[in-house]
């Protein structure tokens, strides 16, 4: 009785334990300190062509995802390890890409807010038509690293964390993130949010959406 209760208890602690750092991957949390580089530092110059943040936001009855692209960044690395870094969000490239036609322009319209009267309702790409994420800490070893950064959209900061391999080459460095989530209700994009709206029944949208942060940049 006593060895079945021990084992119980040891799988009740992995179980919590791996909850809790699945858990502390995808948290938002206030604006913390931005990373500097050191002396000697390497800087890598995001290539905008190459790069791109993909996302997906769920609702009862489906899911639309798509692309964002970057207008500009830098990361410095010392040791073939990252130490600071920047980019710039390019919020009017917002693309949708499992519709085509009407329907694919309709929803673009609708997360920029060019459609009158809408134009809140997402990312009023017309008053905020960029977005940045600044690096204030960056851990691991063999190109596993946690990434720790302050997310800015639509005027509103938040400190996010994600996983992401990174590759170094003596000109490259890639930045390829797991998948991960955020609320973007944090941010202000509020629309059909359930959190917010209690009249909704099930006509919402989930407030949490993927993130997968993919970067190439060069010397």
């Amino acid at each position: 009785m006593k060895n079945s209760l021990l084992k119980f208890s040891i799988i009740a602690l992995v179980l919590v334990s791996t909850y809790s750092c699945k858990d502390k991957t995808n948290e938002t949390n206030e604006a913390g300190e931005v990373a500097e580089a050191t002396d000697g530092a390497v800087s890598f110059t995001v290539d905008t062509a190459a790069s791109e943040i993909m996302w997906t936001g769920k609702k009862p009855l489906g899911a639309h995802n798509g692309n964002l692209k970057l207008s500009s960044g830098e990361f410095f690395t010392n040791n073939n390890a990252i130490e600071s870094g920047k980019f710039v969000i390019d919020m009017t490239s917002i693309t949708v890409k499992d519709l085509e036609g009407d329907e694919k322009a309709s929803l673009e319209g609708h997360l920029k807010g060019s459609a009158e009267g809408k134009e809140d309702h997402f990312f009023d790409v017309k008053n905020n038509p960029t977005g940045t994420f600044e690096i204030t800490e960056a851990t691991g070893q063999d190109g596993n690293m946690m990434i720790k950064g302050n997310l800015t959209v639509k005027g509103k900061t938040n400190e996010v964390l994600f996983n992401a391999n990174v590759t170094m080459a003596d000109d490259s460095l890639t930045l390829k993130s797991e998948p991960f989530m955020i609320d973007r209700t944090k941010w202000g994009v509020n629309y059909g949010s359930k959190s917010v709206f209690d009249d909704l029944g099930d006509k919402f949208i989930n407030d949490e959406m993927e993130i997968v942060v993919n970067i190439v940049a060069k010397k």
